[in-house]
């Protein structure tokens, strides 16, 4: 009988020293309480980010052709900082001021000519370079305080130049920008340091973009709209 009691004696104070352990367990463990690794994927997570680009963007207005549109497309920002769409030249762009004058926005970022390259015509670059100076000048007399600045055309693949030989003339292309910045007063942003450590950026047709091409334009960009 006595060994009955010692044997429930320590089963019990086993017992006890068990539920003791569990009150005292560590809030990391908590399944109410995520862990430090969970937080820190909590605040970079793709979503969290996306949110601050379209905070720090919210009085932009892209201007662009098929690759700018990725940058809603792929939800990035929102569709009314977006002003963009597949085959739009420099040209096609001069419909959009009324759209774009009713956004009234304070930044504007064009990117255009990844179309215009390949305009049939004898001499596309002169022919686009035409249209988006007629292009600025509009929006600066709809827009006079808006701050304008233009992009560069996106290098594509080598592949992609295989397919498509006119697109060795981006290079030539930018130029022609640059030069039409400067008369214009107006900024420029080169945006081909972005891909040039690789390819891993692009979409499976070489000239289109994956997600994380646009957060690394958004970044290099971020500084001109604060």
């Amino acid at each position: 009988m006595i060994m009955k009691k010692i044997i429930t004696t320590i089963l019990i104070g086993g017992f006890t020293l068990a539920l003791a352990a569990c009150g005292n367990e560590p809030a990391s463990t908590n399944p109410q309480q995520p862990s430090p690794q969970a937080q820190e994927h909590k605040a970079t997570s793709p979503v969290a980010t996306a949110t601050s680009y379209k905070s720090l963007f919210q009085n932009t207005v892209f201007l662009g052709d098929s690759i700018t549109e990725g940058l809603s497309f792929h939800d990035v920002l929102d569709e009314g900082n977006v002003l963009a769409g597949a085959g739009k030249t420099a040209e096609f762009a001069l419909e959009d001021i009324d759209e774009l004058t009713k956004r009234d926005p304070k930044h504007i970022f064009i990117q255009l000519g990844s179309d215009d390259i390949l305009w049939p015509t004898d001499n596309p670059k002169e022919y686009s370079i035409k249209n988006y100076a007629k292009l600025i000048e509009m929006i600066k007399e709809k827009l006079p305080q808006a701050k304008i600045t233009l992009l560069t055309v996106t290098p594509v693949t080598a592949e992609a130049e295989k397919q498509e030989p006119r697109y060795k003339n981006i290079n030539d292309y930018n130029q022609g920008l640059k030069e039409l910045a400067d008369k214009e007063h107006i900024g420029f942003t080169d945006l081909s340091p972005i891909i040039s450590n690789g390819t891993d950026l692009y979409d499976s047709d070489g000239i289109h973009f994956k997600p994380k091409f646009y957060a690394r334009m958004l970044d290099q960009l971020k500084d001109q709209v604060n």
